[in-house]
């Protein structure tokens, strides 16, 4: 019988679950295919249960990436424990994940998702600023999957 290895379970966390983690959920599921297993969620409850921001999944499609069946979360410890890594979009998310976190095992799991950067919130700003988002997750997406070649 033929058993398909363990997905990599990556947990993408912003400060809405409006913008940056649903647009960076789709990149990294798309760009990681059958190896990953993604999901995203926001620090605040704000936009809980409510679809992306509507330039966010403009930005999406015209990447090529479908982000409308999108309904925002607010992260919770069930989350953490079920990740293998945990993606912050920016410096004060991790900063509050961490302290959420700490004293778990969930601690070692978080990372920012760019490099010592942050993904530029486009939050009340025009279109274009969507699509450096976009750039900009896409970009950083390598980085946090499996070995794509095996």
């Amino acid at each position: 019988m033929f058993r398909h290895p363990k997905r990599h379970r990556i947990l993408v966390v912003c400060l809405g679950n409006h913008n940056r983690s649903p647009l960076a959920a789709a990149v990294l599921a798309h760009t990681g295919g059958e190896k990953v297993e993604v999901r995203s969620a926001g620090l605040r409850e704000r936009h809980v249960g409510g679809p992306a921001h509507s330039n966010a999944i403009r930005a999406a499609e015209d990447a090529g990436y479908d982000i409308r069946d999108h309904r925002a979360v607010k992260v919770n410890h069930r989350m953490l424990d079920w990740a293998d890594a945990v993606l912050a979009m920016d410096h004060a998310v991790l900063a509050e994940l961490r302290t959420m976190a700490d004293g778990t095992p969930a601690a070692g799991k978080l990372d920012l998702y760019v490099s010592g950067e942050d993904v530029p919130d486009p939050w009340e700003s025009d279109y274009a600023a969507y699509q450096v988002c976009v750039d900009t997750i896409q970009a950083g997406a390598v980085r946090h999957l499996p070995d794509l070649e095996n």
